[in-house]
C-alpha cells in the first residue's frame, strides 16, 4: 500500500512546521510507503522555507508543491493530481496528529469496503466555552470549531467526516470527480463545505464511510474563536455555502419556495426561525436559534446573488 499524506497551507508557518514534526512521527508498518505532500498556496511567509527543512531532515518523507491559484480547493486538486500514493490521507495545517493517525485513519481502506474514513479531531487545549455556547448534545456547535468526535466505538458514519482528518482511495476521485472549487476557503472568503460537500457526494451516491476513532489529530482553537462574531460569520457563511452546494430550482424570482411561502411544515422559514430566536429563553438554545437565522440570511443573499447573475 502506498499513502500520500495531504497538506495544503496558507501563511500558517509555525503552527505549520508542528503539524509537520508530528506527521513525521508517524508509526507504520514497513511495508506501507508513505509521503507528506504539502501543497502551498500561494503563502506570503516563511511556508517555503519550513517545508524545505523539513524535506532536509526527513529525506524522501517530505514534498512541496507549489499552487499560485488561491482557495483551499485549487490547492487540494492539485495534490490529487501529484500524489503517488493510492490512499490519500488528509490532514490540515493547525493540527497536530497522533503517531498512529496515519495508520489507523488509512487502515480500513485495505479491504475495500469504505469509501473512506473520518477520524477523531479534538481540541489542543481545555476549552473554556462561554454561557452561550453549546459544546454538546443536539444543539452542540462543536463543528464550527473543527472538532469532530462521535465516540469511542467504530461505525459506519452518517455524516461526512471534516477535512484535517479524513482518507480516500485516490481512485474514488476519478469516479466522482474532485473538490468544488466555488467552495472552500480563500483570501477574503470564508465560504467552505468542499470537504463535506464531497462526503456527501459519495454519501448520496450509496458509498459507506467509516468513522474510526483511534485515529486522533489535536486541533488549535484560537481564542478568537470563541466568540459570538466568529460563530455568526461562520454561521453566515455556511448558509451561503449550503445554498451553492445544493444548487436548488429557483421558483420565485430565484429564491426557492420553501423561503418565502407558508407550507405544511411550518410556515414561512426565515419568519419562522426568527420566532424561534425571539421566544427561546434559555441562553444557550437563544443562540443557537439566533445562528440558525444567520445562515438562513445567508443562504438567501447567496440565491440572491446567483439570480443577479443569472440576469447579468
Amino acid at each position: 500500500m502506498k499513502v500520500t499524506v495531504i497538506l495544503c497551507t496558507y501563511n500558517r508557518c509555525q503552527s505549520l512546521s508542528k503539524a509537520l514534526e508530528s506527521v513525521a512521527a508517524s508509526i507504520l508498518p514497513e511495508s506501507v510507503e508513505w509521503e507528506v505532500l504539502v501543497v502551498d498556496n500561494n503563502s506570503k511567509d516563511q511556508t517555503r522555507a519550513v517545508v524545505e527543512d523539513s524535506c532536509r531532515r526527513y529525506p524522501g518523507r517530505f514534498r512541496y508543491r507549489f499552487e499560485s491559484k488561491q482557495g483551499k480547493s485549487y490547492a487540494l486538486n492539485t495534490a490529487i493530481q501529484e500524489a503517488n500514493g493510492d490512499i490519500l490521507a488528509f490532514m490540515d495545517d493547525d493540527v497536530i496528529v497522533d503517531p498512529a493517525w496515519l495508520r489507523n485513519v488509512t487502515s480500513a481502506l485495505a479491504s475495500g469496503q469504505w469509501a473512506g474514513v473520518g477520524g477523531r479531531i479534538r481540541s489542543q487545549q481545555t476549552i473554556d466555552a462561554p454561557s452561550w455556547l453549546s459544546l454538546d448534545g443536539p444543539e452542540s456547535l462543536d463543528g464550527m470549531l473543527a472538532l469532530f468526535d462521535l465516540g469511542d466505538q467504530g461505525c459506519q458514519l452518517d455524516r461526512p467526516p471534516f477535512g484535517t482528518n479524513m482518507a480516500f482511495p485516490k481512485a474514488i476521485f476519478d469516479k466522482y470527480g474532485s473538490f468544488r472549487t466555488d467552495l472552500g476557503p480563500c483570501p477574503g472568503s470564508e465560504i467552505r463545505n468542499e470537504d463535506t460537500e464531497f462526503g456527501r457526494r459519495l454519501m448520496s451516491a450509496g458509498e459507506k464511510l467509516w468513522y474510526e476513532p483511534s485515529a486522533v489529530v489535536f486541533h488549535a482553537i484560537p481564542e478568537n474563536r470563541l466568540s459570538k462574531e466568529y460563530f455568526l460569520k461562520f454561521w453566515y457563511d455556511h448558509g451561503r455555502a449550503l445554498a451553492r452546494e445544493r444548487k436548488p430550482r429557483p421558483d420565485i424570482l430565484g429564491i426557492p419556495r420553501q423561503y418565502l411561502m407558508i407550507s405544511k411544515t411550518g410556515g414561512v422559514l426565515l419568519l419562522r426561525r426568527l420566532f424561534q430566536w425571539f421566544l427561546t429563553f434559555d441562553e444557550k438554545r437563544k443562540f443557537y436559534q439566533k445562528g440558525m437565522v444567520w445562515s438562513t440570511l445567508g443562504q438567501l443573499a447567496e440565491l440572491h446573488k446567483q439570480l443577479l447573475e443569472k440576469r447579468n
